[in-house]
């Protein structure tokens, strides 16, 4: 009875395996009507757009290499444009720096010299004519007071210092 049961069994998993394979080829074929279908419209509405496009990107390639060429030569002549700005700018840059350091010189001694002068002057005009001035007023007093009482009253009265003007 167990062999009976067996036979069975494996008798009902092959019937089963059979319609399993039955239903696997009708799927299988409907799938292939669509497919084929599916195959259809790709021949019909996708080759010429594809066509197209291939067309289209054979005739501008040319045009974008030109424009790319284009851009990279004047991408490289910018760029030695601005480095040649680059190094114009530099130059008058220190150009600028040094007259400037030149300008400071000649005002610095501009004003070295000028206070020499001052210097010269004072100690040279100033001082000799200060030292007159005092013998010149030292004498007036002198010759007012040796003169008498009588010639003062019409007598001019001294420059102080301060108020003298050269």
């Amino acid at each position: 009875m167990d062999i009976t049961i067996f036979v069975a069994i494996t008798s009902i998993a092959v019937v089963l395996q059979a319609v399993i394979l039955v239903a696997m080829a009708v799927a299988l074929r409907k799938t292939s009507v669509k497919v084929a279908g599916l195959t259809e419209d790709i021949r019909t509405k996708i080759l010429p757009t594809a066509e197209i496009v291939h067309d289209m990107l054979s005739e501008f390639r040319p045009k974008l290499e030109t424009t790319m060429s284009n851009v990279t030569d004047t991408s490289t002549l910018l760029r030695a444009q601005i480095e040649r700005l680059d190094a114009t700018i530099s130059d008058v840059m220190d150009r600028t720096r040094l007259q400037i350091i030149r300008a400071d010189d000649l005002v610095t001694k501009t004003m070295d010299r000028v206070e020499d002068a001052t210097d010269t002057v004072h100690r040279n005009v100033v001082s000799p004519i200060r030292k007159i001035s005092g013998i010149i007023q030292g004498l007036t007093v002198g010759l007012d007071f040796l003169m008498g009482p009588k010639h003062r009253k019409g007598a001019r009265v001294p420059v102080p210092q301060d108020e003298m003007f050269i």
